[in-house]
């Protein structure tokens, strides 16, 4: 056996060994980026949300807002929380502020990470500002 061929063999082994961490590598670099990109569209989408609850105090058209700004999510009202209600301030209360908190569950493609995680976005404004 010539030395090429030996050393051919041994390069082969090498890369079988390496191959696995290569191939963890690139799957956690995919699914932190898939991440980075829900968790980005989820607090956009949640301050248009409270951007439409602070000036038109409708949190019906808030929810419509956060639907319409990700909807690629397919996002449900029991995952946006309007807080309060209504913006409308009382001399108790005259700097009121809306919040809108959008959850999303994030199913990992490899299942290499855990079953799921739960990313939030949130917006908050001052209301009639």
């Amino acid at each position: 056996m010539s030395r090429n061929q030996r050393d051919r063999g041994a390069a082969a082994v090498e890369f079988a060994l390496v191959l696995p961490l290569l191939l963890l590598l690139v799957a956690g670099i995919a699914e932190f980026g898939r991440a980075y990109h829900l968790q980005t569209t989820l607090s956009g989408a949640a301050r248009e949300g409270v951007r439409v609850m602070a000036l038109h105090n409708d949190d019906d058209a808030a929810r419509a807002t956060v639907k319409a700004s990700a909807p690629s999510l397919g996002l449900t009202n029991s995952q946006i929380r309007v807080t309060p209600t209504t913006c409308m301030t009382s001399t108790a209360t005259p700097t009121a502020t809306a919040t809108v908190t959008v959850t999303y569950p994030m199913d990992f493609i490899t299942d290499l990470f855990g079953a799921d995680l739960t990313l939030t976005g949130k917006g908050t404004m001052r209301c009639h500002g």
